[in-house]
């Protein structure tokens, strides 16, 4: 060191600690770099995303070189700072702590943490540019890298770990959720419900969606000729499921609009009406929403009833039905269903029918019933309350309280939901608690 100027030797050093904050901030940048939005740059061409994506297919070896530079820059940063105490103070063990001391001070602050917190910060920014002098010195480095990388292999695999083994990032349902919630600033709303929509196809059931078998409208071919012209002329929907005697006894599928030719005649039997209809198509319960529509889609249908182990209808599920889970309501209802009314009023009630799935009230409302168990509202106030309800009856779930008003065949018609006010410290469970009867 005595034939080295003081400046030039305080130059050597400057340069030697922003060398080790490149290594810092070249590391930290590129572990932090998002892997699919460096796919994305890949497949737009840009060579640098190219680069650093091969760089990190060599994650071994890449480590290797940053972590082998660093050093041997710290160690030099070290002797020079030592040799310098001693020549202007003497050697001595004071001397050697202090010269230590700063050392450390002075590469943690500049070329450890303020480096890696910029890398981590902004990690494409930094990364790519980067990658370009990282792949000169990972070909400079490569006989150091290979022999330390080859020591460092035998040690892991005595621990059973292969760092040469593809690394597969995989993403659960949970995780893509996660990801579509937090990019908020990314994503219209609407586009991020509709993406939150499509992860739940593969959690529900063609019971959580379908219209229960008491609201499906259908035609009964035992009511004679007066009552099938009011059916057809009363009808709301397109397609209806034509049954005889009771609903489980269905027979086909009817288009209206083929039947308004036998409208037009004076008289007409179940005869004509059944040479109209196609066949039917059943889904068993349970099978999944997503595999549902894929269902459709291969049989071309758009209306299939959902029956159990015993072949008893349940309900009736349509392509729309499953279609408005995914983007939302988009079709007017029927007359009389009660669904277009399901908004609070300004006292914050709401009366709704009691068939009505506890997917649609949460879903329209708000609310926050449990879907594990009873698909509907009707079904949940039973298993409340372990018996069959009488009207004028309350119960409470969460912040929301259930007044049934009609009891009918053994099922509740209607009830008013009472929206409780919210404490300072709202706790939303979804345990049922019994409120007020009578």
């Amino acid at each position: 060191m005595d034939a080295i100027p003081l400046w030039l030797a305080l130059i050597a050093l400057v340069v030697l600690v922003l060398v080790s904050g490149f290594f810092s901030i070249a590391e930290t940048s590129m572990m932090a770099l998002n892997r699919f939005r460096l796919g994305h740059l890949v497949r737009q061409g840009r060579r640098s995303a190219r680069l650093a994506a091969s760089l990190l297919g060599q994650t071994d070896r890449l480590l290797g070189t940053i972590l082998l530079g660093n050093n041997l820059v710290n160690t030099a940063i070290t002797a020079i700072v030592t040799a310098l105490a001693i020549k202007a103070f003497g050697h001595s063990d004071t001397v050697l702590m202090i010269a230590t001391a700063a050392v450390a001070l002075v590469l943690i602050i500049f070329a450890e943490i303020t480096p890696k917190v910029i890398g981590a910060t902004w990690p494409e920014r930094v990364a790519l540019p980067a990658a370009y002098p990282l792949r000169v010195l990972m070909t400079l480095f490569t006989p150091a890298v290979w022999g330390i990388n080859l020591i460092v292999g035998r040690m892991l695999s005595v621990v059973g770990i292969d760092p040469r083994a593809p690394q597969q990032t995989r993403l659960s349902l949970d995780e893509m959720r996660t990801i579509v919630l937090e990019s908020g600033h990314f994503f219209p709303a609407k586009h991020r419900s509709i993406l939150l929509n499509l992860f739940d196809l593969e959690r529900i059931t063609v019971d959580d969606v379908m219209i229960p078998r008491s609201r499906i409208e259908a035609l009964d071919l035992a009511t004679g000729e007066t009552g099938l012209r009011e059916q057809l002329a009363t009808c709301y929907h397109n397609k209806l499921p034509v049954f005889e005697g009771e609903i489980n006894r269905v027979v086909g599928i009817l288009h209206v609009r083929r039947a308004l030719g036998v409208l037009q005649r004076e008289q007409f039997d179940a005869t004509q009406l059944r040479e109209l209809l196609v066949e039917p198509y059943f889904i068993p319960s349970g099978t999944a929403v997503f595999t549902q529509l894929q269902f459709f889609q291969e049989n071309r249908q758009r209306v299939g009833l959902v029956v159990d182990e015993y072949g008893e209808v349940l309900g009736l599920v349509t392509l729309e039905d499953i279609i408005e889970e995914i983007i939302g309501e988009f079709t007017t209802t029927t007359p009389g269903g009660g669904d277009s009314a399901l908004h609070w009023d300004e006292a914050g009630e709401v009366v709704v029918d009691g068939s009505v799935t506890l997917r649609e009230l949460n879903r329209r409302l708000g609310t926050r019933f449990p879907l594990e168990g009873p698909r509907t509202l009707n079904g949940l106030i039973l298993e409340a309350l372990q018996d069959l309800p009488g009207s004028s009856v309350g119960l409470r779930f969460g912040p929301v309280v259930v007044e049934i008003q009609q009891v009918e065949d053994r099922l509740v018609r209607s009830a008013r939901l009472r929206l409780l006010p919210e404490p300072g410290s709202p706790e939303r469970t979804q345990s049922h608690e019994m409120a007020a009867s009578a």
